[in-house]
């Protein structure tokens, strides 16, 4: 659709998840103490569990939590070895998936997977038939007035600054995106919300009857314990995507 950001949906996914209120407390405590058994508890040499860090924070996680997840990935207390893997699948309407997973128990994460999209009319791909379509990219929604969002962001390192309506769509190399983020609060930018996400290099735009459809699907992938988040290559219209809230 002509002049509709193919990120906006970002924001709905965000939204539907955050509705799930105690599992996705669940995986971003996940997150944090994967990222700080793999890279060191750290956050200043270890950007990824800086990054989860900022993401439990910014969804209300209680300090306490956080902290707790900090000692199990430390090795300070007993954890668990999670194993990191993608899989690569379509929705209907040709939509591409890519799910990441972090697990305890990779088969039981691919069998949940594989019936997740079987049940729901998608077709789960050999590794490889999706994800070169995806990269890696440091993300960030904010609002402020034009000048001070473009001029911080470029200074703190962005990539790319998009007007969104009445947002600021801020595109980064996954390392850069604290000290983006930084910048633009430090400027008096509203941050609201960034990851570290997998943008999508093309997109599929859905109409009133696939939309239901491709959702439908990745909200059972997103109710996977195992899953930590689903990235897709759907653009959703503004008018389809108000009747779906």
């Amino acid at each position: 659709m002509a002049g509709h950001s193919k990120w906006a949906n970002i924001k709905h996914r965000k939204g539907r998840q955050d509705a799930k209120r105690g599992k996705l407390f669940a995986k971003l405590i996940k997150s944090i103490e994967s990222a700080a058994r793999t890279g060191g508890p750290d956050v200043d040499s270890n950007p990824t569990l800086g990054t989860a860090i900022q993401k439990a924070k910014d969804n209300s996680v209680p300090k306490d939590n956080i902290e707790r997840a900090l000692a199990r990935g430390a090795g300070d207390v007993d954890g668990v070895d999670y194993i990191e893997a993608f899989y690569e699948g379509y929705a209907p309407g040709g939509v591409a998936l890519y799910v990441q997973i972090l697990t305890d128990n990779r088969n039981r994460a691919a069998s949940d997977v594989r019936s997740a999209f079987s049940k729901n009319g998608g077709n789960l791909g050999e590794p490889g038939s999706v994800g070169y379509l995806f990269e890696q990219r440091g993300y960030i929604l904010a609002t402020g007035d034009e000048d001070t969002v473009m001029m911080a962001a470029l200074e703190g390192g962005a990539e790319d600054v998009t007007a969104d309506g009445d947002q600021w769509e801020i595109v980064c190399a996954p390392g850069d995106l604290q000290l983006v983020r930084s910048a633009l609060e430090e400027a008096g930018s509203q941050i609201d919300s960034s990851d570290v996400t997998y943008l999508p290099s093309t997109s599929i735009a859905l109409d009133e009857s696939s939309a239901p459809k491709v959702l439908r699907l990745v909200d059972a992938l997103e109710d996977l314990d195992d899953v930590q988040a689903v990235f897709a290559n759907f653009d959703i219209p503004d008018e389809i995507l108000a009747t779906l809230e």
